[in-house]
């Protein structure tokens, strides 16, 4: 059942049916299987916004002067190197979306038989002006090879960004208006298909059929759930595709209610912004864009709110960082934490690019969980593969990046910070017991 608050994407025709009760929590289930002995230190790898490494243009083949590729196969290595099967402590990976960077199709075949019309893109950059053979000749094959080298050496998830759709298209009922402001500049647009998404991460994928720790899929693998193990403790990760439909919620709740008790991590690519806020799509487009869809603040309070397994959701999608926390229906802390370190461009500059080069600088989160403690935390750490540095070790990390990621009136200290902290989780135990 659809609430209030998602009126405007359901238009004044739905408007009787939201009169319905205000929503509740979901029953708690009894918080005391996750653990059956000691968790021991552990490392959840979170690797952002890989687009602009595996975009063809930025290969010496294209002109550039470094394989930006090259920079997303050495994070893969480095968690493949430090994956507890090697000797290290990191126990998961999860890549929050937009995994490869352009378009293969103008508009996708489920949404034509629906009823979309498609109007080509206006007004924009080149990896929206339209679709390029290069995403299934080069950057879906570079991506498959990446994520073959952490392939049997640890559980991972891949969860679809807007980048990882197959088609971008404007909707010629809101065609571009050069003359406003905002979004109606450039048209309201959909996405839609997930072919070239599901070629290389369904479930039946060679990456996760027959895995024991793969504990579900929906969409074919659009949605998919994961087992995360560290010791004697289990704890269940939900991947969500971008502006998860009502149909990945109804999947997502079956899945925590088939897995009591397990404290719950949520991926997905699109939820907070740099402030700390939900990153909602705007509300003149709520009411055109596709009404199964549920932009973030929509995933809140239909899903994550209402769980209390739920303790922590990690995003991308906008550049730079961002983290909040928020009491869910229970009244219990929710972790939100979002990182996209696309738009850094050091390494571009050194190697002599001029503009444009954007690529990324090697950054990932390192998420160190110590359950075991009397006050249990997560330590976030920020760690580039490339400098093979914490953003704490490099002295230059405040100058090269806060004014380009829009924080710019921040101290050095306050802007190393977001990307350096502790997370309390002081009513872990109480919650999910076991301890």
């Amino acid at each position: 059942m659809k609430t209030l608050s998602n009126a405007l994407k359901l238009g004044c025709c739905m408007l009787a049916t939201l009169a319905a009760a205000p929503l509740a929590a979901a029953p708690v289930a009894p918080a005391v299987s996750y653990r059956s002995g000691a968790c021991g230190d552990f490392t959840i790898a979170v690797i952002p916004d890989t687009q602009n490494y595996l975009d063809y243009r930025h290969q010496k083949a294209a002109g550039y002067p470094i394989e930006a590729a090259n920079l997303f196969f050495e994070q893969m290595r480095y968690v493949a190197d430090n994956a507890r099967s090697a000797g290290g402590d990191i126990v998961f990976a999860t890549h929050v979306g937009d995994v490869w960077q352009h378009y293969s199709r103008w508009s996708d075949p489920a949404h034509e038989l629906r009823g979309f019309k498609s109007m080509p893109n206006a007004m924009t950059s080149q990896v929206a002006a339209g679709p390029r053979p290069e995403t299934l000749s080069f950057e879906i094959p570079n991506a498959v090879k990446g994520f073959s080298l952490i392939a049997g050496k640890l559980p991972f998830s891949v969860v679809p960004g807007n980048h990882d759709y197959d088609a971008l298209w404007t909707d010629p009922t809101h065609p571009p208006q050069p003359e406003r402001e905002g979004r109606l500049k450039i048209g309201i647009r959909h996405l839609g298909g997930l072919t070239g998404y599901l070629s290389a991460f369904s479930d039946q994928s060679e990456f996760f059929k027959g895995q024991p720790w793969y504990a579900g899929s929906h969409d074919d693998g659009a949605d998919s759930a994961q087992i995360v193990t560290a010791g004697q403790c289990r704890l269940l990760h939900i991947g969500l595709q971008f502006d998860a439909p009502d149909a990945s919620l109804a999947w997502a709740e079956r899945t925590i209610r088939r897995h009591p008790g397990l404290p719950t991590i949520v991926t997905i690519h699109k939820y907070l912004d740099r402030d700390g806020k939900r990153a909602d799509t705007p509300a003149l487009d709520l009411s055109i864009l596709d009404h199964r869809d549920n932009n973030p603040q929509m995933v809140w309070d239909e899903f994550v709110s209402r769980h209390d397994q739920i303790f922590l959701v990690l995003s991308g999608h906008i550049g730079g960082q961002g983290y909040s926390v928020d009491a869910n229906l229970n009244g219990r802390p929710v972790h939100q934490v979002m990182a996209d370190f696309q738009d850094r461009s050091q390494v571009a500059k050194q190697a002599g690019v001029k503009s444009g080069g954007a690529i990324g600088d090697g950054w990932m989160r390192l998420l160190k969980f110590r359950l075991d403690d009397a006050k249990p935390n997560i330590e976030v750490r920020t760690y580039s593969t490339h400098y093979r540095k914490f953003s704490s070790e490099l002295k230059d990390y405040a100058a090269w990046y806060k004014a380009r990621e829009g924080q710019a009136a921040l101290s050095d200290e306050a802007f190393l910070a977001r990307d350096s902290f502790v997370i309390p989780l002081d009513d872990f135990h109480a919650r999910f017991g076991g301890r």
